[in-house]
C-alpha cells in the first residue's frame, strides 16, 4: 500500500460510475464486516436533538425506499432492471424479484427512486415508494 497514495485512492473512486461505485462500497462491506449506512444514522440521530422535530421531519422526507410488490408477468425484464438498479448478480436479483415484497433500493433521493420506479414499472413490475 505504501505504492499508492490517498490522493490516487480518491481520484480512483471520483472517476467511478454510480454502479461501480455502489459494488465497491458493497465489497468493502463485506470485506470488513461494516455498513456504510451506520455512519448516516448516527448524523441523522444527532440532527433531531440539535433541530427538534422539524429537522427530523425534513431528514425523514429525503430518503426513499423502492420497494417491488408485484413482479408482473416478465419476471426476465425485471431481473434485469433490478441487476441493472442495484449491481447485484443474476442470483441474487432473482431472488428479490422471487420473494415479495423485496425492497430494491434504500434511503434514496426521490428524483433516484422515482427513476428506480419507472423502470421497474415499464418492465412489467409493480413497486412503491416509502
Amino acid at each position: 500500500m505504501s505504492d499508492i497514495t490517498k490522493e490516487q485512492v480518491v481520484d480512483f473512486i471520483a472517476n467511478m460510475t454510480v454502479l461501480e461505485l455502489s459494488q465497491f462500497i458493497k465489497e468493502l462491506e463485506e470485506k470488513f464486516g461494516v455498513s456504510a449506512a451506520a455512519p448516516a444514522m448516527g448524523m441523522m440521530m444527532a440532527a433531531p436533538a440539535a433541530g427538534g422535530d422539524a429537522a427530523a421531519a425534513e431528514e425523514e422526507k429525503t430518503e426513499f425506499d423502492v420497494v417491488l410488490t408485484n413482479a408482473g408477468g416478465n419476471k426476465i425484464a425485471v431481473i434485469k432492471v433490478v441487476r441493472a438498479l442495484t449491481g447485484l448478480g443474476l442470483k441474487e436479483a432473482k431472488a428479490k424479484v422471487d420473494e415479495l415484497p423485496s425492497t430494491i433500493k434504500e434511503g434514496v433521493a426521490k428524483a433516484d427512486a422515482e427513476e428506480a420506479k419507472k423502470q421497474l414499472d415499464e418492465a412489467g413490475a409493480t413497486c412503491e415508494i416509502k
